[in-house]
């Protein structure tokens, strides 16, 4: 067993095998990400960012290689126990925040709670510190038309660690936002990574940010470096 938050080992992934358009997109990927480190994935559009990430976070398969989360070898789990682990053990957040617009924030973080399974003042509880967490309580009842960018984005990060999830993952999160914006996300972001001691894998294309995180990987011709 091993105490990696997540861990890839020979992770390969093409599209349209045997055809003449075949595309390898990943090839014999390893990786491993510790509880509490921040790691930024850079690369290019088109490289292969999102397919890495949506097979770390079980969304898709890959075609060869092995997925660890948490030390449990994901291979050839059923597809309820793949999404057990997703709702428990990952938390997604994209360059679009996905709110549900006819929520509040506050109830936009409780709602994967009470699908979870947890007690409602237990959820409320977890969604009110959360948001306090990133400068959002006095947001709490605000529906997201009445919120700028930064504050969606925002409370995306506390939905996508409502259930205390072990592992974040992150597709361009700040794509979206302008400097000081994607500077005030950030500093949330590493908030809540810090006093979680999750891991976090997020991709993106703002060198600055990448800086700041714990170590910076690039992802080239299917394979990663650094």
């Amino acid at each position: 067993m091993s105490n990696a938050a997540l861990r890839l080992s020979g992770i390969s992934k093409g599209y349209n095998k045997g055809l003449p358009n075949e595309v390898q997109v990943l090839h014999e990927v390893d990786l491993t990400l510790a509880p509490g480190e921040l790691v930024a994935l850079v690369a290019p559009s088109g490289a292969g960012k999102s397919t890495l990430l949506h097979i770390a976070g079980l969304l898709d398969t890959p075609d060869s290689g092995g997925v660890e989360i948490g030390g449990e070898d994901m291979t050839g789990l059923s597809d309820r126990r793949r999404t057990q682990v997703r709702r428990n053990q990952v938390g997604f957040v994209y360059q679009f925040h996905h709110l549900l617009p006819e929520f509040t924030a506050a109830e936009n973080v409780l709602l994967p709670q009470l699908a979870n399974g947890t007690p409602r003042p237990e959820a409320e509880a977890r969604a009110g510190q959360l948001l306090a967490q990133v400068g959002l309580a006095a947001r709490a009842d605000h529906r997201p038309a009445a919120m700028s960018g930064g504050e969606q984005q925002r409370v995306a990060f506390c939905r996508a660690l409502a259930n205390a999830p072990r592992l974040l993952l992150a597709d361009e999160p700040t794509g979206n936002l302008d400097p000081a914006t994607s500077d005030t996300v950030f500093e949330a972001l590493l908030g809540l990574v810090r006093e979680t001691g999750l891991a976090a894998l997020i991709a993106t294309h703002n060198l600055d940010l990448a800086a700041r995180m714990d170590r910076q990987i690039r992802l080239e011709a299917g394979t990663i470096h650094g």
